[in-house]
């Protein structure tokens, strides 16, 4: 199976479009809108996607998860897209960027990556994200709905690693799996909760 990741970066590349930029953003997101999407399983098989068994703060991953208190949980979402912040006893907490509108969620990347490197790689990733740096800067608000705390005893899938290099389509998939609640209601209490 061809990689969705190269074929829309192949695409944009014909189409004259440079990377990382306001015109790529607009670029991506009104191309996914309008395309196939495979599912969530054959996504985690993607070639352009790195199959790992360890998370390490600063890279984005997808994998499916199955929260531990969903009974009480207002919402969770199934398939988190997720920056990891650091590992905890039990598991991790990272920025799972699906609580964002899309166009919310892109302007938030951009942000952050201004803590990643000038010179983008597969191996690339955020080395300066910390918890205490966004939580104490007023620019990275958007963190607020996003921050969330997983077990790895409640991953239920591969863990795939997303290189730097396809943040930028990976942000406008439309893999989100809400549970309990609409999408538009989530991203408008993400709004809500990024604000105050």
């Amino acid at each position: 199976m061809a990689s969705l990741f190269d074929t829309l970066q192949a695409n944009a590349f014909r189409s004259g479009i440079t990377a990382r930029t306001k015109e790529s953003k607009k670029w991506f997101q009104a191309n996914i809108e309008n395309m196939q999407t495979p599912g969530r399983n054959e996504l985690l098989k993607d070639k352009a996607l790195e199959p790992t068994d360890r998370m390490i703060f600063g890279n984005m991953f997808m994998y499916f998860y199955d929260p531990k208190h969903k009974e009480t949980l207002p919402y969770y979402d199934r398939f988190p897209l997720t920056i990891m912040l650091e590992p905890t006893k039990n598991g991790f907490q990272g920025l799972n960027l699906h609580y964002l509108r899309p166009d919310v969620r892109a302007q938030f990347l951009d942000e952050l990556m201004g803590l990643g490197p000038k010179n983008v790689t597969d191996k690339s990733r955020l080395t300066k994200l910390r918890y205490d740096l966004i939580q104490s800067t007023r620019k990275y608000k958007e963190f607020k709905p996003c921050f969330k705390s997983y077990l790895n005893d409640h991953v239920k899938s591969r863990i795939v690693r997303v290189p730097m290099t396809e943040w930028e389509i990976a942000i406008f998939l439309p893999t989100e799996q809400f549970k309990k609640a609409g999408k538009a209601k989530i991203w408008k209490d993400s709004i809500s909760i990024a604000r105050n």
